[in-house]
Parts: structure tokens; sequence; C-alpha cells
């Protein structure tokens, strides 16, 4: 490192033995503990945790499948399917695979690696740039906030799928206390001679009168609906215990969750294309309509949809990385988890449309007209759908069930994410209590998600959503391609992903982080900025202090980035040009976790187990 004051004796005569730091040759090897000044024997067991203290995946397999679960999630089945018919249809996936290759994967490589190389989380792993560490906060802080609000939507799943135990769907007739005079079901839609545009359906107001019993406004007084807050509960009980084990238990978890979901829209689409009008709902989403691809809007939906939809700059990808063995290859992880996640969402378009088509003929209306978007999709127009079916309650069942599913593995992902920076951050005192961790993020996020199971509760969704992950996380991606390719050096990045995957990234890789990347994403940035329009939900326009509020959280989420920042500048000492040299170069506790897997460049490199309060340093002796 720059400071040959702290590099330690004990530790250069080790590391000056020349022999090979490889995790490979299944033979025992030393590690040195700046803490004692000595060596200790470690063993390694090729089928064990090669990090002893942090642990690892079990296996390569857990990993992947915590990625593609994290990845594909409710989006892929709510979003992107919709976007794609409203954008050009077939046209759109020539935006959304460019964007693919220009923006997603190097953004997932980039988190990937970072995590992996140093086996730390969000936050500490910017020992590597320490006037970036406010990123790892602001990543931090967003997945919490989301983290509050998601599994209020699996909340809504787990309401819905109990609800479908029943012989005959609830939203399927309009003779239930909750329905209106405006009511219209199916079957008596022949006989109705109102405006089609004015029909309510029996499932819209199944969502909004019965399970939402929503208010007419964010800021009436209202009380919390207990059937939501047990159904909350119990999804706060299935990801605590996916979670008491950390990695161990969710890496065995996922087996189910990440792949039940395929099996689910495996069988929806056979289904789903054996039904009349199903080729005709297919058109809609796969025709292609080439001039939409001159339109601006059209790139910006497709750089955010494949930015959001790999959960990019979440710091979930980072956290996944960072249990990682050191001698993995990342590049290839890249390509699979990215790919699967495209190429699931292509799938599930093909699910959605097939069954509106289906719909639309029989309600003999246009597909556009029954397509619908996120929450109106999923707890409306498909659930609608499904009552076409016959035994339809056994089609809810299995429908709702992929979508608890596909909600999970995101969340565990989430709460992952947040228990992981905070156990990296005072690893003495709480690695070992995990699960009391655990059970206090999952104890104050069902508290402080009370608010969101009010009858104005959706009102509190959407504005969490819309604002927290949203402008700071495209931030973030555009602070880690300029931080890591212009002020750590994108040479040594490169080198650095060497030591584990065995080869460097080539000039693909390269340009986008130095240039691709983050001019795309700045696009998407001041694009959505230009164009921005505040939240929303339905005709309901949000008061203008609920608006406000809904800013507070984007600056409560991207404020860390240039307040860490300027505290590290402040607090360093020398001159203002030493400080900010300091604070642009990795500490002394940069680099492998393991004393085996570092090379000449780290070989001189301090305990990085260190907490947060402990005493490594930007070399000059200052705590980080």
């Amino acid at each position: 490192m720059d400071n040959p004051g702290l590099q330690d004796a004990g530790a250069a005569n080790y590391n000056a033995t020349n022999e090979p730091y490889t995790a490979r040759d299944g033979k025992w090897k030393d590690s040195y503990d700046p803490e004692t000044n000595a060596v200790s024997q470690m063993d390694l067991v090729e089928d064990g945790d090669e990090n002893k203290e942090r642990g690892n995946w079990s296996n390569k397999a857990d990993y992947i499948l915590s990625c593609i679960g994290y990845a594909v999630g409710l989006g892929n089945v709510w979003r992107f399917p919709y976007l794609a018919f409203e954008n050009g249809g077939g046209a759109f996936l020539i935006p959304y695979i460019i964007m693919l290759v220009f923006a997603g994967l190097p953004i997932f490589l980039l988190e990937t690696s970072l995590g992996q190389f140093a086996s730390q989380g969000p936050i500490r792993v910017w020992r590597c740039l320490p006037i970036f560490q406010g990123i790892g906060y602001t990543q931090v802080i967003a997945s919490a906030l989301v983290g509050i609000y998601y599994n209020c939507i699996i909340a809504y799943t787990l309401f819905y799928l109990f609800s479908s135990f029943t012989s005959d769907l609830p939203w399927r007739t309009c003779e239930n206390t909750w329905n209106t005079a405006d009511c219209v079901d199916t079957n008596s839609l022949a006989n109705w001679t109102g405006n089609l545009s004015d029909r309510v359906s029996p499932s819209e107001e199944y969502w909004d009168r019965y399970m939402l019993s929503r208010s007419s406004g964010i800021g009436e007084p209202v009380t919390v609906k207990w059937q939501l807050a047990l159904c909350l509960l119990l999804a706060w009980i299935v990801v605590y215990f996916s979670l008491i084990k950390g990695i161990k238990s969710s890496g065995k978890v996922v087996y189910f969750t990440a792949t039940f979901p395929y099996v689910v829209l495996l069988i929806l689409l056979i289904r789903g294309v054996t039904l009349d009008g199903a080729l005709e709902g297919i058109k809609f989403f796969i025709v292609p309509k080439w001039s939409q691809i001159l339109n601006a809007k059209v790139w910006k939906d497709a750089a955010a949809q494949i930015f959001f939809s790999l959960s990019a700059a979440w710091g979930g990808l980072l956290t996944l990385a960072s249990y990682n063995k050191f001698k993995n290859n990342t590049i290839h992880d890249a390509l699979i988890v990215a790919l699967t996640n495209c190429a699931t969402s292509v799938f599930a378009g093909f699910v959605i449309f097939s069954i509106l088509g289906h719909m639309a003929l029989k309600l003999n209306v246009t597909v556009p007209e029954v397509a619908k978007s996120g929450f109106g999709l999923a707890f409306v127009a498909y659930p609608e759908a499904l009552t076409l079916l016959p035994i339809s309650p056994l089609w809810a069942i299995i429908f709702f069930l992929m979508l608890f599913t596909l909600g999970l593995d995101s969340q565990f992902t989430i709460v992952e994410t947040v228990a992981t920076a905070i156990c990296d951050g005072w690893p003495a005192l709480l690695r070992q209590k995990k699960w009391l961790v655990m059970l206090s993020i999952a104890v104050c996020c069902y508290l402080l998600a009370m608010p969101c199971l009010t009858h104005a509760g959706i009102y509190h969704v959407q504005l969490i959503d819309s604002y927290a992950g949203t402008y700071p996380l495209i931030i973030v991606a555009i602070m880690e391609c300029i931080g890591i390719s212009y002020l750590y050096g994108l040479r040594r990045f490169c080198k650095d992903i060497a030591m584990m995957a065995g080869y460097q990234p080539n000039y693909y890789w390269q340009a986008n982080w130095a240039f691709i990347t983050p001019a795309l994403l700045t696009f998407v940035l001041i694009f959505s900025f230009v164009f921005h329009e505040d939240v929303s939900y339905g005709d309901y326009e949000y008061p203008l202090w609920a608006v406000t509020l809904g800013n507070l959280i984007l600056v409560f989420c991207a404020i860390w980035i240039p307040g860490v920042a300027i505290f590290w500048l402040i607090v360093t000492p020398g001159s203002f040009m030493e400080r900010l040299r300091k604070v642009t170069t990795p500490t002394d506790t940069w680099g492998p976790h393991l004393a085996r897997h570092r090379d000449e460049r780290y070989a001189h490199m301090a305990n990085p187990s260190s907490g947060i309060g402990a005493k490594y340093t930007p070399n000059d002796g200052t705590k980080l």
C-alpha cells in the first residue's frame, strides 16, 4: 500500500514465502493474523467454508439460484409484458437487448466482482474507495425502505392465495356485500347496455373495496386492516425462518422458491395457448411496431426495465457475491443470471397475453382494453381472467403461489443485504448472533409497515416505491462506474477479477464501465427528470405534502453519497490535496479477505476483519 509505515513485518515475512495463494490445491495454508503478529494454521476443506469467519455458499447452485431468484421478481411478470406491448411489441426487444448488453450486464459484473473480491457487504466493500462509501449507505437504506413495503405486496398475494381455497372465487360475481351497483360480471356483460369503459369488474371491486378497503386519499385517518396484518406477519415469519442461518438456510429454500415459478409459468402457458383467443393476445405482445423504435421513451423504458429487473445497484448482488469462494468466475455467473432473467421476462409475456387474449374474446373487447400493468395486472386483470377458466380456484391457487414465491426470493436478498451490512460493521459482536439481527430487522420492518396496512395503505406503498427505488439507484450505478473506472483504476480492477476468474475482462466490459454504461444511465436519469410526473395511483393525485414527503425519501436515500464523502474529507488529517488523495485511494485493509488469495499487490494488507469502529486506516490513522 501507499504507507510503508503501516506494513507489518510479520505480514511481509509471511507473504515473502512465495507460496502460491490458491484455494484449489486442498492443502492447509497459513493465515497471518496482524492482531497477534502470528501465523496460524488453517485447514482447507474442498467442500467446506473457505472463509471460516464469514461463511460461504454451500455450493455454486445455491448462489446462482439466489441470484436468479433475486433478479427474477414480480416485475418480470407484471411489468415487462405490458411495457413490451405498450412500446412496440416485438420491436421493444431490440432496445431491451441492447440495454441489457450495454447497461445491465456491466453493472451486474461490476457489483458481483467487487463483493466477491473483498468478501464484504455493500458498505465495507468501499474500503477500495473511501470517498464513495456513501454509495453503500444509500444501497442499504434504499433496500431497507423497499423491504418494508415489498413484504406488504407479498402479504397481498397471501391474502389472495387464502381466498382462492374455495369452490367459487369471491371475485367472480357481483353478488357480494362489497359490490356496488356499478359492478358488472362476465355473465351479465352480454345484457349490459352501458359504455364498456364505465364497467367496473368484480375483481376490481374485490381488490379496491374488500382487500384494500381503499380510502379516498392518503391523508384520511384510517385503521389497520387486521387480515392484511396477519398476512404480513406470516410473510415475515417465512422470511425470518428462511434466513435464520443466513445463506446456509436461504440457499436451500431457493431450490424451491426460485424454480417453482418456472413450473407454474410452463403450466399456465400450456393452458393459455390452448384457449380460444390466445393467439390474438400473443400477437399484441410480439408483433413489432417498428416506428416505436425511434421514440426516446421506448429506449428509456428499456434501460430502466433491464436495470431494475436485474436488481442492479441495490447492494443485493454485491451481498450475495460476497459469500462466494474467491476462485469463482463472476463473468460466467453474470451471463447466466442476466440471460435467464431476460428469457423469463419474455416467457412470462407469452403466459400473460395468451390468457388476456382469451379474456378479451370472452368479453368481446380488444386486448388493449384488458391489458394492464403492476397491481392492475396481478390483482385485477389476471384474477378476472382466471375466473373464465374451468376449475378456476385451482388456477388461482397456482398463480398466487407463484407470485408469493417470486416475491420471497427478492425479499430474502433485500433483508440479507441489510443484515450483512450490520454484521460486517460489528463482526465480533454480531456475526455469531445473526439470527438476532434478522429478528430485529423483521420486527422493525413489520412495525414500520403498519401505515401500508391501513385503508390508505396502497397509497403509502406506491409512494415509497416511486421514490425510494428509482433515482437514487441510477445515481449509485453511475457513481460505481465512474469511481471504479477513473479513481480506483480500470486496469487495477481487471487485475483483481483475473485473480478470481483466471483472466481479465475483455475490452467489451472495460469500454462499458468507462464510457457506455454511465452515458446510457445518465441519459435515463436526465430523461426521467425532464419528463418527471408526480406520483399518482390510478386517477388519484397525491397532495403536495405527500409529494414533498416522497421527495424527502429520495433525498434521504441519496444524500449519503455526498454526505459521507464530505465527512471523510473533513475528518481526514492533512492539507486538502493530501486528504483528497487519501480518501480516493484504497485503505490498508482493502483486498482479498484471506491471506492465501493475496498476490504481491496485497502482500502487506492489514486485518480486513475490523468493524466500523476498528483500527484500519486510509493510510493516516483515520477510522473508517
